[in-house]
């Protein structure tokens, strides 16, 4: 069910969708005329999880902007709406999808549940330069390691390494703020501001080019 949908002030619209339905109650809140498409699609899907993200995922859009959209994939699997009106950015963790959309610019989001598991491969996506809290440090490795999803879907450039070409300036984790980063994989070493939440089962992190 659609837990959040929220104008922000950039001009970006969010929504948050809680995948708490089984396949066949979703299927029942696909709108008729594409419901055939979906059947289509969803018959070459054998993962039941799979089945809902798609189907959670589609139907927020259609409960986010009130009208029939159909998100299609590029070849590296970004998503893109057929008319070509709105960018978006979609991500999945768990019981919880997240969407952002934008008239204008080009979007990023991620929204992750909140585990230990982060620990384990921090050193994969965070720099030994980057300043980690010792005091929330999960939470905080949990963070950048958002935040640079969201960056990487916005950038959408092949080869990034997470450590290497992605940057987050210090901060010390709050309920929300913002942080900023630095790409390195151009020649031009563009600037960021991301957006971040923490919350009791998740963090969401976006960003807006």
């Amino acid at each position: 069910m659609l837990i959040r949908k929220e104008h922000l002030q950039s001009g970006a619209l969010l929504g948050i969708w809680k995948m708490t339905e089984s396949r066949d109650e979703l299927l029942s809140l696909f709108p008729a005329t594409l419901l055939g498409e979906a059947l289509h699609y969803l018959g070459g899907i054998r993962s039941e999880r799979r089945s809902i993200e798609w189907l959670s995922t589609r139907i927020m859009l259609f409960q986010l902007m009130g009208e029939e959209q159909i998100i299609h994939n590029r070849e590296d699997g970004s998503p893109y709406l057929k008319d070509g009106e709105q960018r978006i950015s979609i991500s999945h963790t768990r019981e919880y999808a997240a969407m952002l959309l934008h008239p204008r610019a080009a979007v990023g989001i991620d929204i992750e549940t909140r585990t230990e598991r982060v620990s384990r491969i921090a050193d994969k996506f965070i720099a030994a330069n980057e300043y980690i809290d010792s005091k929330q440090r999960t939470l905080h490795q949990l963070l950048h390691w958002s935040a640079k999803e969201s960056l990487f879907k916005l950038i959408g450039m092949q080869g990034i390494d997470f450590r290497e070409h992605l940057h987050i300036a210090p901060f010390t984790p709050a309920d929300k703020g913002l942080m900023h980063a630095m790409e390195r994989r151009s020649a031009l070493h563009h600037s960021f501001i991301i957006h971040y939440e923490v919350h009791p089962d998740y963090v969401l992190t976006w960003t807006m080019g």
